[in-house]
């Protein structure tokens, strides 16, 4: 006799056990590969030194997946997030370099030399060196990158339009309210005629993370300042998200569009939510409904947090889509797993229908507070009209 749900628990199981096995997988190999090129292969497997980075080992395998679930399970602890964020980008780093050793150590085999401990030696020197310099670069205020972009269809009057792009900032567990404000501070430094923020806000609720997001109300920008939702939105509070930078005097562009005039010429800004948020009523991106009633004759320039959403773009004949999302890959070689799910990772690239992307590599970080040969940035498109 059937049982009534049955099929359905059994379903739930098998995927929550598929789940565990691929991170039981995906934990063994992070691991595993920087236990053998740091402690195993150049101890021979013992002694003082092979049990204490065994030990060392252990215990950063049980501390990372016990603070990922304390802070960003239901907990959602903030000393947890920290901790475990930041185990999390040492640890790829010690990895991909203890992969590089691998292969060093093979070439040297090939001379004759037993590398093993030269290989340690070297992984856990670069490792310490790009940690150290990977925190540098994610908590420094980024640098500004100005990209002249032309732009078909832009009328005289709004030749050397300044679009200043802030995106990802992704206030969270850390409190860089100070970082904020000194980001603000280079934004209206740049003189801006328009300014954007192309989503992942915050991480957390408004609650929690209003004071680091306060200052973004004293940006200065002639022509307006626009806000769209990013994925990150989606995970806690995006209506709140909306709500409050509305507060600030930031206009959401919740699948809508604005025209901006100057000197007697328009141009249309647009923007539309993030794919992520189609499990929210009333969001998801609507590139129809940001652009109704728009004068076709206008050029759009488009907010889309990310890249991807360039294709619908050039199906519109929208001339230039901003987009951030990827972070640049924010810690390398993450850039290359970035690639497979995104069409361009940063800077300006040209698409169908002559539509341009400007793909940002981020203004913050996400969860770990390193970049790894991928800085962030303050970007300052300066518009011209297309010869």
């Amino acid at each position: 006799m059937a049982v009534p749900g049955r099929p359905a628990q059994n379903g739930t199981a098998v995927k929550l056990a598929v789940r565990l096995m691929m991170l039981s997988l995906v934990l063994a190999l992070l691991f595993g590969v920087p236990w053998w090129t740091l402690v195993s292969a150049p101890t021979g497997g013992s002694g003082a030194l092979f049990w204490i980075g065994t030990a060392i080992t252990v215990a950063a395998l049980v501390t990372l997946p016990l603070t990922m679930f304390l802070g960003h399970g239901p907990a959602q602890s903030d000393p947890a997030v920290i901790v475990g964020d930041t185990l999390l980008g040492v640890l790829w780093v010690v990895f991909s370099w203890s992969v590089i050793g691998l292969f060093a150590r093979g070439a040297l085999a090939v001379g004759g030399v037993d590398g093993a401990r030269i290989v340690a030696a070297g992984v856990l020197v670069t490792s310490a060196v790009l940690v150290g310099w990977g925190v540098y670069e994610a908590r420094r205020v980024p640098r500004v990158r100005t990209v002249d972009v032309a732009i078909r269809g832009l009328a005289q009057g709004l030749d050397g339009l300044r679009v200043v792009v802030v995106t990802d900032t992704h206030y969270a567990a850390l409190n860089r309210r100070r970082w904020s404000e000194r980001v603000v501070e280079v934004v209206n430094a740049q003189r801006p005629d328009i300014a954007c923020h192309a989503g992942d806000l915050a991480d957390g609720s408004v609650l929690k993370r209003q004071a680091q997001v306060d200052p973004l109300g004293k940006v200065e920008a002639s022509l307006g300042r626009f806000y769209i939702t990013g994925n990150h939105e989606y995970f806690g509070d995006a209506q709140g998200w909306i709500d409050y930078m509305a507060s600030l005097g930031w206009q959401p562009l919740h699948n809508e569009h604005s025209i901006l005039t100057r000197d007697g010429d328009r141009l249309v800004i647009a923007g539309i939510d993030d794919p992520t948020g189609v499990g929210l009523p009333g969001h998801g991106p609507d590139l129809p409904a940001a652009l109704a009633g728009a004068d076709p004759s206008l050029p759009v320039v488009l907010l889309a947090h990310q890249p991807k959403q360039i294709a619908d773009s050039a199906a519109a004949g929208v001339a230039l889509q901003i987009s951030g999302h990827t972070h640049g890959g924010q810690i390398w070689p993450f850039h290359y797993l970035v690639r497979l799910d995104q069409p361009v990772v940063a800077g300006l690239s040209r698409h169908a229908n002559n539509t341009q992307l400007y793909t940002s590599r981020g203004t913050g970080f996400w969860g770990p507070q390193l970049r790894v040969f991928a800085p962030s940035e303050i970007t300052v498109l300066v518009l011209h009209p297309h010869n």
